[in-house]
C-alpha cells in the first residue's frame, strides 16, 4: 500500500488538525503501556537506484514473494510508485531515489506503518500518547483513488510529530468504507470489528515462499528516533535503548533502529518467515543489497549502507 508523501500534506494540515506539537521527548529505556494495541505493518526505504531497479526487474522476486510493482493515488491527488513484497499479515515497500519529489525521495528516507487489529483501538494509542510526552498527536485521514476520481476512505493515521530528518513512524487503523469497496480485494472480517492486516492483504502469499516479516533493522537519525518511540511505547510495544539505538518487541515483528547520522539512514536488514521449510541456501544479489533464502524456513535480506550524497 502505502503513502509515501503523508507528511507532506501533514505539514500544511497540521496546525488547523491539531495545533502546534510540541519537540518530541528524550528517549530512555521503558516498557509499553499495556496491551499490545499495535503491530508492525510495513517498513519502507529509499535506495539507490542501482538496487531499486534490481528489485523492479527480479524474476526470482516474483517468485519469492507476492511482489507488485504499482502506482497509488492517495489524498490530494498524490502519487506514488513503489515495489512491494507482500506477505500473510506484513509488507515492504521499496523506493528508488527520485521516485518520488523533495525529501521523500532521498536515499535513504523512509517509514513505518504500525496498525490496529480492532476497530476502536486508535483512539486508544492516541490516548496514551500524552503520557508518552506527545501532548498533541496529530491525526489524518488517508484515502486512495481507485481510477475513478472518487476517492475512498482508507485509514485513520496518528503520528507524535511533523518533523522529520528522514524516517517517520504512524499508527494506523483500515477503515470500513475501504473494506466494503470490492474493489479493494480485501476478506470478510474474522470477528466483529476486524480491521486487522490478515483481512486486508490477500491470500497470494501461499502461491510463494515468503510468509511475513519477522524482524526489521533501521538506521534512523537520534531525533527521528526520538520522535518514534512514544508510539512504540503507546502501541504497547517494550522499547529497550542502549548507547546509539533501541529494540522494540511486542509484536510478531522485531524492530531493531541504529542512531546514525542522516547520510547513513535506511533500511539494513529484513528478516522474514517462509511459508515451507527449503533445503538448501539460495543467495540473490540486487544491486547493494543480498536476499539469503534458507536454509529453513527463514530469509534474510540484507542492504548497504549509502555511500554517497542524499544532494
Amino acid at each position: 500500500m502505502l503513502l509515501r508523501r503523508i507528511f507532506r500534506t501533514l505539514v500544511v494540515m497540521a496546525v488547523a488538525v491539531t495545533g502546534t506539537l510540541a519537540a518530541g521527548p528524550a528517549w530512555a529505556e521503558q516498557g509499553g503501556s499495556g496491551r499490545q494495541l499495535l503491530d508492525f505493518n510495513h517498513a519502507y526505504s529509499v535506495f539507490d537506484r542501482e538496487t531499486a531497479d534490481a528489485i523492479e526487474h527480479s524474476a526470482y522476486l516474483r517468485e519469492f514473494a507476492n511482489f507488485q510493482v504499482r502506482t497509488t493515488t492517495g489524498s490530494g491527488g498524490e502519487t506514488w510508485t513503489g515495489r512491494y513484497l507482500m506477505g500473510r499479515e506484513t509488507y515492504l515497500e521499496l523506493f528508488g531515489v527520485g521516485d518520488v519529489p523533495g525529501q521523500d525521495g532521498l536515499l535513504g528516507a523512509g517509514g513505518m506503518g504500525l496498525s490496529t487489529e480492532r476497530a476502536g483501538d486508535i483512539a486508544a494509542v492516541a490516548a496514551r500518547l500524552p503520557a508518552e510526552g506527545v501532548p498533541s498527536p496529530v491525526k489524518f485521514r488517508q484515502t486512495r483513488d481507485f481510477g475513478d476520481g472518487v476517492p475512498v476512505p482508507w485509514f485513520d493515521a496518528v503520528f507524535t510529530t511533523t518533523e522529520y530528518d528522514g524516517f517517520g513512524a504512524w499508527a494506523m487503523e483500515y477503515l470500513p468504507e475501504y473494506f466494503a469497496d470490492p474493489r479493494s480485494n480485501t476478506e470478510p472480517e474474522n470477528y466483529p470489528g476486524d480491521v486487522g492486516r490478515e483481512r486486508y492483504l490477500n491470500d497470494d502469499y501461499r502461491k510463494h515462499l515468503m510468509r511475513d516479516v519477522t524482524s526489521v533493522r533501521l538506521g534512523v537519525t537520534a531525533r527521528d528516533l526520538a520522535a518514534t518511540v512514544p508510539l512504540l511505547k503507546a502501541g504497547g510495544y517494550t522499547v529497550h535503548t542502549f548507547a546509539g539505538g533501541a529494540v522494540a518487541t511486542g509484536g510478531g515483528t522485531t524492530l531493531r533502529f541504529d542512531a546514525v547520522p542522516r547520510e547513513r539512514t535506511g533500511i539494513r536488514q529484513v528478516e522474514m518467515s517462509l511459508n515451507r521449510s527449503v533445503p538448501k541456501r539460495h543467495v540473490e544479489t540486487l544491486g547493494h543489497s543480498t536476499l539469503t533464502v534458507g536454509p529453513a524456513a527463514r530469509a534474510v535480506w540484507n542492504f548497504d549502507a549509502p555511500k554517497q550524497s542524499t544532494k
